[in-house]
C-alpha cells in the first residue's frame, strides 16, 4: 500500500502546525478527553451516523458506531462520530425525498468544514443512501459506506410478512371485508420484528445493493441482516478499511464511472429493483460527473430478466436472499452483463469480489434459464403524457395490463383521490385509468410516494387487483401493480398531466414504450394556453429554496446548484 505523508494529511492542517490556530484545535481535543497522541499523525475519520429516537431502521446504529470505532482504532485512526438527519421513511412528513437534498448537503458541508480526512457512511432508510453518498461525492473526500442491513422476516399466523409489499396486499383485502379488525392488529405487530431497513426488495434494499455493486461498500456488506452478528464485523471491517482509503488517498470518485453505473442499471433490473433507484443512481451519477439519463436504463434494462425471487415481485425476503449467497452470489448470475473490471472500495474489481461466490439455493437467486419473470423489471415510456419520459416496473404488473386503453378518472390531490377511491358508488371500472396529479417534485410537494393509487373499494369487491395508474409521483419500492411513475415535466408546472381531463382515453403499449392521451395536437395546446399554475407550496424556508432549485425526476431531482459535473469539492477556506 503506498502511504501518504502524515503531514499531507487534511487533519494535519488543524492539529499539526506550529501556531496560534493550531494550539486553539490541539486545546479543544484535550476539553474533550483525548491525549494528543492519540490523533497525532492519525487519520481523523468521521462516522456519518443517519440514526435519531425515531430512526426505526437504524436503531443498531448506536452499537455500530461503537464497532466502526474499534475498526478505525485497530487501523489506527481516530473515529469522530457526526450526526447528521435521520429521514426515518415512515414518519417524515411530506416525503423524506423533499430532505434527500439537504441531507446531502449536511453531509458534504460537514465532512467540509471539519477536520476529518475521511469517512464512514452509515445509511440504509431509502434517502439516506443517495444522499451520503451524493454528499460524499461532492465533498470530494476517502468514503465508504455502511449499508443498515434488512430487518428479519415478518410473521403472521404463521405466515411470511414483508415490509409492504404484504401490507398493500392485505390492506386491500381488509377495505374489500376479509380480514378482521383483529387480524390487521396482528399484522401490525408481527410486520417489524427487529432493527433494519424493510426486508422487501424495495427503495432501501435497492439502494444498498447498489451501493456494493457501484464499489462503494465492502463485497458481501449489503446483505447481511441488521441483527446477525456478522453485521456488527462488517461494521468494524468497514472502520479499517476508512483507514486505508485516506492513507491511499481513494475518493468516490475514483471508484465511480460510466460502467460501475451501467452495472448498477443492469444489476437492478434483475433484482427487480425500486423505480426510485433510477432518481438517486441519475442524481448520484451527476455529482461525479457522469452523464446518466433515462434512456440509459431503457437501453440496458432491456432483456434482462427477474432472477431474485424476492418480494414484491417474488416469493421471498433479503433474509432468505442472504442465506441463498447473497448479492455476491447474485452478481454470478448475471457476470456476463456486467463490466468486472470496475473497481471497488476494498482495492480488487468487482470481478474479483464475486470470483467464488456460491448460490445456495436456486429457487430465491434463480439461473437465467428459470427466472421469477420474464417481464422487464422496469420500462422508460415516453409520449405525449410525458415527453421527458416516466417509467414503470412491468414485472409487478397484471400481464393483461401492459397493453391498455381506457378512460382517464383525474384527481388533482391525494385525499380528493383517497376519499373517491372509498365511495362504493364511485363510477369506475376495471379498465378505468387512474390519474393522480400535483405529486411530483414541486407538486406533492417533493414527489411523495403516492404513485400506487388504491384500486377503488368497489373493484375490490368485485375482485380486481390491479389496474393502469399514472401520477408523476414515486412509488415505495415495496410497492407493485401497473403504476406509470415520474412523469415529466410534472403537472404542477404545466406537464402534459395537467391538461387530462376525465374521459379521456388513454393508451398505454409497454412494449412499444408509449404512453398518450388520444386527444389531438391542437386540443392538448387549447388545454395548455387555458392552464393557470397554481401557487407555490412554500413562501419560505427550506422548502422555498427547493422549488426554487430542484430538477425534474428525469434529471434526478437535484438542485440546480449542486449538479456541477465534473467539479469535486470546492475551495477550502482556512
Amino acid at each position: 500500500m503506498n502511504r501518504r505523508d502524515p503531514t499531507t494529511l487534511r487533519s494535519h492542517r488543524w492539529f499539526g502546525a506550529a501556531d496560534l490556530r493550531s494550539f486553539g484545535h490541539r486545546s479543544r481535543i484535550r476539553q474533550l478527553g483525548f491525549g494528543l497522541d492519540e490523533i497525532a499523525g492519525k487519520p481523523v475519520i468521521a462516522i456519518i451516523n443517519t440514526w435519531n429516537g425515531l430512526a426505526h431502521c437504524h436503531g443498531h446504529f448506536p452499537a455500530r458506531v461503537e464497532a466502526i470505532k474499534r475498526g478505525i482504532l485497530q487501523a489506527g485512526g481516530f473515529p469522530v462520530e457526526v450526526p447528521v438527519m435521520a429521514l426515518p421513511e415512515n414518519f417524515v412528513k411530506p416525503t423524506t425525498m423533499l430532505y434527500r437534498n439537504l441531507l446531502a448537503m449536511e453531509v458534504e458541508e460537514n465532512l467540509r468544514s471539519l477536520p476529518v480526512d475521511g469517512a464512514v457512511l452509515m445509511g440504509g432508510c431509502d434517502k439516506t443512501t443517495p444522499a451520503t453518498i451524493m454528499g460524499a461525492i461532492s465533498a470530494g473526500l476517502p468514503a465508504i459506506f455502511m449499508p443498515a442491513g434488512p430487518m428479519l422476516r415478518g410473521n403472521w399466523g404463521g405466515q411470511i410478512l414483508g415490509s409492504g409489499s404484504d401490507i398493500w396486499k392485505y390492506w386491500d383485502e381488509k377495505r374489500a371485508g376479509r380480514i378482521s379488525e383483529a387480524q390487521w392488529s396482528e399484522m401490525e405487530a408481527g410486520i417489524a420484528r427487529s432493527d433494519g431497513v424493510c426486508m422487501t426488495m424495495g427503495t432501501a434494499m435497492t439502494m444498498t445493493s447498489l451501493a456494493e455493486v457501484l464499489g462503494l461498500t465492502l463485497p458481501g456488506a449489503t446483505s447481511i441482516p441488521a441483527p446477525d452478528s456478522g453485521h456488527a464485523r462488517m461494521a468494524a471491517a468497514t472502520g479499517q478499511r476508512a483507514v486505508d482509503l485516506v492513507w491511499q488517498d481513494i475518493k468516490p470518485v475514483d471508484l465511480l464511472s460510466a460502467a460501475s453505473f451501467d452495472n448498477a442499471i443492469i444489476a437492478s433490473a434483475a433484482l427487480a429493483g425500486s423505480t426510485n433507484a433510477i432518481i438517486h443512481l441519475i442524481a448520484m451519477a451527476r455529482r461525479a460527473g457522469i452523464a446518466l439519463g433515462l434512456d440509459r436504463f431503457d437501453e440496458l434494462s432491456a432483456g434482462i430478466p427477474v432472477l431474485a425471487d424476492i418480494r414484491p415481485s417474488g416469493a421471498w425476503l433479503m433474509e432468505d436472499f442472504f442465506y441463498a449467497g447473497g448479492l455476491p452470489a447474485f452478481l454470478t448470475r448475471i457476470a456476463d452483463r456486467l463490466d468486472l473490471n470496475a473497481a471497488t472500495v476494498n482495492g480488487r474489481t468487482l470481478g474479483e469480489n464475486i470470483a467464488g461466490a456460491t448460490v445456495w439455493n436456486a429457487t430465491v437467486i434463480r439461473p437465467w434459464d428459470n427466472p421469477v419473470s420474464s417481464a422487464e423489471g422496469l420500462a422508460v415510456l415516453q409520449g405525449n403524457l410525458a415527453p421527458d419520459g416516466c417509467v414503470m416496473k412491468p414485472s409487478a404488473a397484471e400481464s393483461r395490463l401492459l397493453r391498455h386503453e381506457g378512460p382517464a378518472l383525474v384527481f388533482d390531490d391525494y385525499d380528493t383521490m383517497a376519499a373517491a377511491v372509498a365511495d362504493p358508488e364511485l363510477d369506475v371500472t376495471a379498465d378505468t385509468v387512474l390519474v393522480l396529479r400535483n405529486a411530483g417534485p414541486l407538486g406533492g410537494p417533493g414527489m411523495p410516494e403516492w404513485g400506487m393509487l388504491p384500486i377503488p373499494v368497489k373493484l375490490l369487491r368485485q375482485g380486481v387487483r390491479d389496474m393502469v395508474r399514472i401520477s408523476d409521483a414515486r412509488m415505495s419500492g415495496t410497492s407493485y401493480g401497473a403504476c406509470i411513475l415520474h412523469v415529466a415535466p410534472e403537472s404542477f408546472i404545466g406537464g402534459p398531466l395537467a391538461l387530462v381531463r376525465t374521459g379521456d382515453i388513454i393508451r398505454l403499449d409497454v412494449a412499444a414504450r408509449r404512453i398518450d392521451v388520444l386527444i389531438s395536437d391542437h386540443d392538448l395546446q387549447m388545454r395548455r394556453d387555458a392552464w393557470r399554475p397554481p401557487a407555490p407550496r412554500y413562501a419560505r424556508g427550506y422548502g422555498a429554496m427547493a422549488a426554487a432549485h430542484i430538477g425534474q425526476a428525469d434529471t434526478g431531482c437535484d438542485f440546480d446548484f449542486l449538479q456541477r459535473p465534473g467539479v469535486i469539492g470546492e475551495p477550502e477556506i482556512h
